[in-house]
């Protein structure tokens, strides 16, 4: 399991994409925009807080994927705030499972609790660039209202140093994107026994 963490817009799920190994969304746990239970900050939903989010279910996926590579997962609709059924990923005979998410490093303490061999590795990437990054996606996607991208937007930017440290605090490892790739690359190369030049590099070598 490579528990792929970083800042909302660093690149996780493109990260992700470009190895070929299957993808578990940990947004994907969020909860129901209707949850009595969900924290409020600045006026909204506090979708940046894991009391926004189910801890226990997606350690229950990621524990079913390492242990047997099939799982049913919930599929979450960001600009609905819901969720809109759920899905099965199976892991094949991939050697390794990518998880991804804001709140991975909080998981990967509790994985190591479990028993289950995982990797963490945070996104390392210009606070700034991540910014104007996720804000080209989040209006393409129509995630939520442009008062309110721009909003959180400035929120996530002046906490990126503080999500950084938590990060690496609970024990992943700062990487760059393509040192990203490379590493995952050679963890399911490893578990598979296949080579580990398969995996497409990134177009541009500036995100590395």
């Amino acid at each position: 399991m490579i528990l792929l963490a970083g800042a909302s817009g660093s690149g996780k799920s493109r990260v992700a994409r470009l190895t070929g190994c299957p993808r578990l969304a940990l947004d994907d746990f969020y909860l129901d925009g209707d949850h009595p239970d969900l924290p409020r900050t600045l006026g909204i939903v506090d979708w940046d807080s894991i009391a926004s989010w189910d801890s226990d279910e997606a350690l229950a996926a990621l524990s079913a994927l390492s242990e047997a590579g099939v799982a049913d997962v919930p599929r979450y609709d960001i600009a609905a705030n819901a969720r809109v059924g759920t899905q099965r990923l199976d892991c094949g005979d991939a050697g390794a499972f990518i998880a991804e998410g804001i709140f991975a490093p909080d998981m990967l303490p509790h994985c190591v609790a479990a028993g289950l061999e995982v990797d963490g590795l945070y996104l390392d990437r210009s606070r700034t660039v991540t910014l104007v990054l996720r804000f080209i996606r989040d209006l393409r996607e129509h995630r939520k209202p442009p008062a309110v991208l721009i909003r959180r937007g400035l929120a996530l930017w002046r906490a990126a140093p503080r999500i950084r440290a938590h990060a690496l605090a609970l024990g992943c490892r700062p990487v760059s994107v393509r040192r990203a790739m490379k590493e995952i690359a050679g963890a399911s190369a490893a578990a598979s026994h296949a080579p580990a030049d398969w995996i497409r590099t990134p177009p541009t070598p500036s995100e590395g």
